[in-house]
C-alpha cells in the first residue's frame, strides 16, 4: 500500500468492519471486503492499492478472477451506476 494513503485506507477499514460487522472480531465476522484506492489517469507507476478486513491473499486473487470473468461476461453497460 502506498504511504499517502495508508492513514485513510486503515480508517475507511475500521468503519467499513464495524458498520458490517459490528463488534464481531476474526472468524466471528460474517461479511469479509477488500476496498481498493487507486489514482485516475494514465500516469505512470499509478497503482491500485487494497485492504481488507482479513481476506487472505489468495482468496483476493480468486475474487477479482472471478469478478472479471463476470464482467467479461456481462453486456456493455450504459451510464453510471
Amino acid at each position: 500500500m502506498q504511504a499517502k494513503y495508508r492513514e485513510q485506507m486503515n480508517a475507511l477499514a475500521g468503519v467499513l468492519d464495524e458498520i458490517l460487522n459490528g463488534d464481531a472480531k476474526g472468524a466471528a465476522r460474517e461479511t469479509g471486503f477488500v476496498l481498493l484506492v487507486f489514482p485516475f489517469g494514465d500516469a505512470e507507476g499509478n497503482r491500485c492499492n487494497f485492504i481488507s478486513n482479513g481476506a487472505d491473499r489468495r482468496d483476493v486473487v480468486t475474487l477479482m478472477r472471478e469478478m472479471i470473468a463476470r464482467f467479461e461476461g456481462q453486456p456493455e453497460m450504459q451510464g453510471r451506476a
